[in-house]
């Protein structure tokens, strides 16, 4: 997406800003956005520092150089475990840790600097919900109870020390980010344009989806809006199902979406991971937003797809 993190009607302020997940797929577009448009972005790393503009943490063993992050204006915090592998014990393990522990360390960093930031932005998924069906949830919706709605229950609630010492917390509930740089998008690409793509199980799951361009301009509007904080669901307005996401991408790309994955295969393949993401329905509205009068650049999910595979093409990338 070509879109500014300016276009609309927030007004920007350069600030200087942590980033944890930095090396992410989300964390790096995002890095590359802001330090386009003049602010001082600081990586959070877990290796030794190579500048001045890094700040080395161990999340597991409980370390982070506190003293670089005194004076900064903003922290983004977007570290956490790929969810994309079987749920082994120790996978939940790192998955828990990550985005739980990981959290804590930084709201509790936060707390004790003499000088606060502003605003954290953290890390939560759309997955605190649950498999909800065919309802419509906002950010008011009561929460599920399985293994991911559990660890996004914690990752949130490890930011109220921040909270309590008078940052400003938005927890980030992400939907499925449509990227043709990594993710599900990019998984997708080969066997949809081989003419073996289809849809997962048995396609009546809803994915809730977020334009990369739009997740920037996001990020833009709750770093500057003061008025804002808690959860925000950062998903397009229009949810499909996991039906229509297949057979949209093989519009998009004019091949035909044929071949199904069937359920029993997809849990052989992934076990609890593939009920937990794959074939979990979640039909998420982004309410907070649009009171917000945000206004998203891809509210479709064709209108998406067009965008980044566009892109892709003129970038040369097949």
């Amino acid at each position: 997406m070509t879109t500014s993190v300016f276009e609309g009607r927030e007004p920007w302020t350069r600030m200087v800003i942590a980033i944890s997940g930095s090396s992410g797929l989300i964390g790096s577009a995002l890095v590359r956005a802001l330090e386009d448009h003049g602010s001082d972005v600081r990586r959070i790393v877990r290796r030794a520092v190579r500048s001045e503009r890094e700040i080395s943490w161990d999340p597991a063993r409980g370390t982070i150089d506190t003293a670089r992050l005194e004076g900064v204006d903003a922290v983004i915090n977007l570290a956490g475990e790929n969810l994309a592998q079987r749920w082994t014990s120790d996978a939940r393990r790192r998955i828990h840790q990550s985005r739980v522990g990981g959290t804590a360390l930084i709201a509790r960093a936060l707390a004790g600097l003499a000088r606060r930031p502003r605003v954290l932005l953290s890390g939560s998924a759309i997955g605190i919900y649950g498999s909800r069906g065919d309802e419509a949830l906002d950010e008011t919706s009561t929460l599920g109870h399985d293994f991911l709605a559990g660890v996004c229950r914690e990752w949130e609630a490890a930011s109220a020390p921040a909270a309590d010492a008078g940052v400003r917390v938005v927890s980030l509930r992400t939907g499925l980010v449509v990227s043709r740089d990594g993710g599900v998008l990019r998984q997708l690409l080969l066997p949809f344009r081989l003419g073996v793509g289809g849809r997962a199980g048995s396609g009546r799951q809803w994915m809730s989806w977020i334009a990369p361009g739009d997740y920037t301009r996001i990020i833009a509007l709750l770093l500057g809006r003061e008025s804002i904080s808690g959860a925000v669901n950062l998903v397009a307005p229009n949810p499909v199902t996991n039906d229509e996401f297949a057979r949209t991408l093989a519009r998009v790309l004019g091949r035909p979406s044929l071949i199904p994955v069937p359920t029993l295969a997809l849990k052989a393949m992934f076990g609890e991971m593939a009920e937990g993401t794959i074939l979990a329905s979640q039909r998420v509205v982004p309410r907070r937003l649009l009171d917000a009068g945000f206004e998203f650049s891809c509210p479709t999910l064709e209108a998406a797809l067009r965008a980044e595979l566009v892109r892709d093409t003129s970038a040369g990338r097949h």
